[in-house]
């Protein structure tokens, strides 16, 4: 009974956001139901030999590594750069007058090759707090890595893209 209240809760609140963030990289709403599909039954076989304190990033990681090997079959290059459909969705419009909308439009891109030069850790933190808005805590949970790491790193992704925008002279 015990493992059917951990199996639910796991299934609840880490495999949404494992969707999410699978969407959120360029995977295809299809192919990330069946990455989850798939991670939460290998998650019920290896139920007993995970340890319950590492099952978030354990589930992150092999639904990440079922992506990538994804990707390879079909010779595409994970995280190469982050889908555009994805960025010009999730970012929102400043209102519906054509002129705005264009300019809208030509950030969006340019968020998105900035987000593009950065190096995949970055760019996955930014994505993970940004986009899928996970807290600090969430973060660490699925990197399996301290909160205060996941905070300096995040500052480290900020300041490096902050930097890159300013280099491309998008000010």
């Amino acid at each position: 009974m015990d493992n059917e209240v951990l199996l639910e809760k796991m299934f609840a609140s880490k495999m949404n956001i494992i969707y999410k963030y699978l969407v959120k990289i360029g995977c295809s709403p299809a192919d990330a139901e069946d990455i989850v599909q798939d991670t939460f039954f290998k998650a019920i076989v290896h139920l007993e030999t995970v340890d319950p304190d590492k099952m978030a990033s354990w589930l992150f990681k092999v639904a990440l590594n079922s992506y990538y090997d994804l990707c390879r079959k079909n010779k595409k290059l994970p995280l190469a750069s982050l889908e555009m459909e994805s960025i010009l969705n999730n970012m929102p419009a400043a209102d519906y007058l054509p002129e705005n909308y264009v300019l809208d439009n030509e950030r969006k891109k340019q968020v998105a090759r900035v987000l593009n030069d950065l190096s995949p850790v970055y760019k996955n933190l930014l994505v993970l707090k940004y986009m899928v808005e996970l807290s600090y805590r969430e973060i660490a949970e699925l990197l399996d890595i301290s909160e205060q790491t996941v905070r300096t790193y995040l500052y480290r992704a900020k300041q490096r893209f902050k930097d890159t925008w300013r280099g491309l002279n998008y000010e």
